[in-house]
């Protein structure tokens, strides 16, 4: 689904699921891989915090695996998280675009991420190491979504649709990084939302906003002609 919309190209991103105190199923690299956007059952491997695990056979845990952990490890809150790279926010973060409310009801849970301010993790590294995977914490701190400076994005989610909340969190950080990057591109400086504006936006709730949106994606997948088992 990510890959499809454009937000993980070639061989790069993974998502993970917690499972238990110190697992999760994580999207692993196995001998027939393809990229992301190829992702098969069998690519999808439980493994420990620390990236060892018996199920891993002949599939290899992602190099930033450290990303998953110290999050999974460091908030409790949180029982998904996504590592892609969007090309929108690439371009943002480079250009030194922010990331502002300048719409509204185009998108409302983007136009709530802007409002509520979105953490980034200067650095532009593989975070492979557990040192590396605590500054990204502390640099996300409570947010759902963190930008990766040069690099990526992160997004969280919870509860029982956690991979669901997680994914769509990420599409939308990719629309909110596309308008910015393009009225800048247009020599536009658009006003933020106003403080009225702000008060007419409803909370549609998760159902609306992360379900719908979500099955809306796998028909996308179906459309493409994409196995999805």
């Amino acid at each position: 689904m990510l890959a499809n919309a454009g937000l993980a190209e070639d061989i790069l991103g993974h998502v993970s699921l917690r499972t238990g105190p110190g697992t999760m199923l994580v999207r692993c690299r196995g001998p027939r891989e393809e990229g992301l956007l190829f992702t098969l059952d069998e690519d999808i491997r439980q493994v420990g915090l620390d990236g060892g695990g018996a199920d891993l056979e002949d599939w290899s845990a992602p190099q930033e695996l450290p990303i998953h952990a110290e999050i999974l490890r460091t908030r409790p809150d949180v029982d998904a998280v996504v590592h892609c790279h969007p090309p929108s926010v690439l371009a943002a973060a480079l250009a030194g675009v922010q990331l502002r409310p300048i719409f509204g009801a185009y998108n409302i849970p983007a136009a709530r991420m802007a409002l509520d301010g979105i953490p980034i993790y200067p650095r532009k590294v593989l975070v492979r190491t557990t040192q590396l995977g605590r500054e990204l914490v502390d640099a996300m701190g409570q947010a759902p979504v963190c930008v990766l400076a040069g690099h990526g994005i992160v997004t969280v989610g919870s509860g029982e649709y956690a991979v669901e909340q997680a994914v769509v969190r990420a599409l939308n950080l990719d629309v909110l990084a596309r308008i910015n990057v393009e009225q800048a591109r247009l020599g536009a400086r658009a006003a933020d939302l106003t403080p009225e504006d702000i008060a007419e936006l409803p909370d549609l709730g998760s159902s609306f906003n992360d379900l719908n949106l979500w099955r809306h994606h796998i028909a996308r997948l179906r459309l493409a002609g994409l196995d999805l088992g």
